[in-house]
């Protein structure tokens, strides 16, 4: 077994920092279905301003309120308005990889969800891995992955 992506909201903003709440990660239940993060679900949290890197779990806020609020300790590690990656995993066997298409939500300032993408693992036709990122408003067409050196 793997862990593995299952979900993420990439860019998504910090709307508060609550240190006297109990602990966890409050957030809107419209982004959470829409990338399939659960309720109590365990995910992983990176800072884009700071770099700092910490796990706790989801509980739900209003929904259409787009919040993302850290409590407790968490709200040590960001301030309202830093850029953070909200990711869950899952475990899986490597051969149901190809199964696998996490969907990755990205978001403007105000956090409105402004791209549904999903992560694509293939086999070529050497039995060799692929990997794309393909717009969820057509599938079939890959976003151009980085490359190195540019």
């Amino acid at each position: 077994m793997r862990k593995l992506v299952a979900g993420k909201l990439h860019g998504i903003r910090v709307t508060e920092a609550n240190l006297n709440y109990h602990g966890s990660i409050t957030l809107d239940p419209d982004h959470c279905e829409a990338a399939g993060i659960l309720p109590m679900e365990f995910v992983e949290i990176w800072n884009k301003n700071s770099g700092s890197r910490l796990s706790t779990y989801v509980i739900l806020g209003e929904r259409g309120s787009r919040c993302c609020i850290l409590n407790g300790a968490a709200a040590r590690t960001c301030q309202p308005g830093d850029q953070v990656i909200i990711c869950n995993s899952v475990y899986l066997d490597e051969r149901r990889i190809t199964d696998l298409k996490p969907t990755v939500l990205t978001f403007d300032d105000d956090n409105h969800i402004r791209n549904r993408l999903t992560y694509s693992v293939e086999l070529d036709e050497r039995a060799k891995y692929t990997f794309s990122i393909l717009d969820e408003e057509d599938r079939r067409q890959p976003i151009p992955l980085p490359v190195a050196g540019t």
